[in-house]
Order: C-alpha cells, then structure tokens, then sequence
C-alpha cells in the first residue's frame, strides 16, 4: 500500500471525527483526496468523498440515537427539504458564481465564530421544542437553504446546521449535532443520486476510505457523548477559526 493511501486512510479517520462531533470534515478528507487522485476529475474525486462521508455520517448517527432523543416532528420535515433542495443545488452548481458564494460564506463564518464565543451559555442547554407550525416552517425554510448551499458548494454546511439549530432552536450542542446529522444524511443522498449513476465513484478508493471514516466518525461521536456540549463547543469554535483561516487564505491569495 502506498504512503499516499495510507495518509489518506488517516485523514479520512480525521474527518469522520471531526465531522460527527461538530461538521466540517469534508474540509479534511477531501483536499486529501484531491492530492491523492489527480489523474480524475473534480466530479469523481467529489463523488467519492460523498460515499465515504455518507458512510461516516450513517454511522455516527446510530451511535448518538442510542443516546439522543431526536425531535422527529422537526427533523423529518427538514431533512426532506434538505434533500430535495440540495438536489437542486446540485442541478444549478454551473449557474452560481462560487466567488460570490465564498466571499458570503466567509463572513458568515466570522459572524458564527464571533457570536459563539462571546455566549458562552449558547448550547449549553437544551430547550424544550413545542413544534408548532411554526417551528416545523422555519425548519424547512433552513433546511432548504442549508441543503441548496450544500448542493452548490459545501464547505461548513455541516457547521452551519449546528449553529442553526442551537441559534435557532435551543437545542444544546450535542442534540444539535446528532441533528445536523441526519440532515447531512439527506443532503449526501442527494448529491449520490447524481454522482453514482453518472459512474463518477471510485468504489475501491471510496469503500477504504468510508471504512476509516466510519472509524472516525464512531471516535468522535463518542468522544461528543462522553464529553457533552461543552466539549463540542470549543471543537466547533477550534473548526470555525480552522474554516476561517483555510477560506480567507484562498480569498486574500487570489487578490
């Protein structure tokens, strides 16, 4: 096996960790992936990694719902949205300019990072959801907005899902992550639903590399369950100044 497969390996491992406690893995895993297949193009790079997250992200999810009590009224309704809007993300990836988006995506970041830290009760605990329309609503309207940004273009969806759903919701970080999930769930699906019948997976690649991500992703939720929200509070403000850092470098080295 060859030095680049074995890293990849390891930084597949470091992004289902990442990944299941707070988001954001893909943002590991996939520049990994993009050294390592060069000789392929962007699409089947992507596609590949969707697989392994998605496997990643399956199993993180039935780790924390031995544990957590998922608002299912909400999460059912926002995860289809989710769905049908990241497909149609996905169909409308040529028509949006990506500058645009990183810039926008960029300050978002700053503004979550900045809120989050200086709240330092935010997701600290966790609200009792009466689920009126209401609720149930602006969960579809998120979620929608969420999985059409996720279908496009990607990075820190996973964040911003946990954000919403803390900021938004009440819940603690540690419902909001096994939350985030299950709408990660739908978005990948998706994404899947273009990239495996256009034959752009590489499933011997993608199967090694989802094993060592469902690894990670199985650490990292334990980690999150053992440690609860506060834990996962200062993992997602270590992930934020990691996203910040990594988006303002492109955009201020293109200038």
């Amino acid at each position: 096996m060859s030095t680049d497969i074995i890293a990849l390996g390891f930084f597949a491992f470091c992004g289902g960790l990442i990944d299941s406690a707070v988001g954001g893995g893909g943002l590991v895993l996939l520049p990994a992936l993009l050294h390592t297949l060069p000789e392929f193009s962007l699409a089947t790079v992507f596609g590949t990694n969707k697989v392994a997250v998605w496997a990643g992200t399956l199993s993180s999810i039935f780790t924390y719902l031995k544990r957590i009590k998922i608002v299912w009224k909400l999460m059912i309704p926002t995860t289809i949205s989710a769905f049908s809007f990241a497909f149609l993300g996905a169909m409308s990836v040529s028509y949006i300019p990506k500058d645009v988006m990183t810039y926008l995506v960029f300050f978002l970041l700053i503004i979550m990072a900045i809120y989050t830290f200086t709240k330092k009760s935010l997701g600290q605990t966790h609200a009792n959801i009466q689920c009126s329309n209401k609720e149930i609503l602006r969960g579809i309207i998120f979620g929608g907005l969420i999985g059409f940004y996720d279908g496009v273009f990607g990075p820190g969806s996973g964040s911003f899902l946990l954000f919403l759903f803390v900021r938004g919701f009440g819940f603690d970080f540690l419902n909001a992550s096994a939350s985030a999930k299950l709408v990660n769930i739908g978005t990948f699906s998706a994404a899947l639903l273009f990239f495996i019948p256009s034959g752009n997976v590489l499933w011997e690649i993608g199967g090694m590399v989802a094993v060592c991500n469902i690894a990670g992703a199985i650490t990292g939720s334990f980690l999150a369950l053992r440690y609860g929200s506060g834990f996962i509070r200062i993992f997602f403000l270590i992930l934020l100044v990691f996203l910040i850092g990594r988006m303002g470098s492109t955009i201020f080295g293109q200038l």
